[in-house]
């Protein structure tokens, strides 16, 4: 019983770490190298993930630099960024690619706030359905007689306790993200 517990405790965890994830990919004001760690880019015929193929930093507040492990991959990634939907405009110096992020006009903020939000609501979906699963389990184990009646009620509420927190650290990282990308 602990065991079903504990495993939909850890799927909920990784639940809200993906989110946190996805969140740290949605733009703010300010450069964030994780906005485009994971941009796919063509590379020599396969789909390779930027962070494989360029390191990517923010030496000022509002820019981007990526630079290249391999010269020749420069035009693949830029491609990659400007048929991404950041609506980002790099340029290339012959050595590394600077991107420059715009100011983020009050619709744009706004799209990025409903983005967040659907971010937020996969988030609970993925711990509503760890909850699921569990629940189910637990009530397997009792149909089986390993459990008592008793038992499976307290199993059922400590496994909803867990839920909450879970779904309260999501809000919270959602409010964070919303003031953030509200933030002028």
């Amino acid at each position: 019983m602990d065991e079903i517990l504990d495993d939909a405790e850890q799927r909920m965890d990784g639940a809200v770490t993906h989110t946190r994830e996805e969140f740290a990919k949605i733009r703010t004001g300010r450069a964030n190298p994780t906005l485009l760690t994971d941009l796919p880019v063509q590379y020599y015929g396969s789909t390779t993930p930027l962070q494989q193929i360029a390191g990517v930093t923010a030496p000022e507040p509002r820019m981007l630099l990526i630079n290249p492990y391999d010269r020749n991959a420069m035009s693949d990634i830029e491609k990659a960024i400007i048929g991404s939907d950041l609506g980002l405009n790099p340029s290339n110096d012959g050595t590394v690619i600077r991107v420059v992020l715009p100011e983020l006009t009050e619709e744009r903020r706004k799209q990025f706030v409903k983005v967040a939000r659907e971010r937020a609501e996969e988030g609970r979906i993925a711990i509503r359905n760890s909850r699921r699963s569990a629940k189910s389990d637990l009530e397997d184990l009792e149909k089986e007689g390993e459990i008592s009646e008793d038992e499976l009620r307290r199993a059922e509420d400590d496994l909803q306790k867990r839920t909450d927190a879970a779904i309260k650290r999501i809000d919270e990282l959602l409010e964070a993200k919303e003031a953030d990308l509200l933030e002028v």
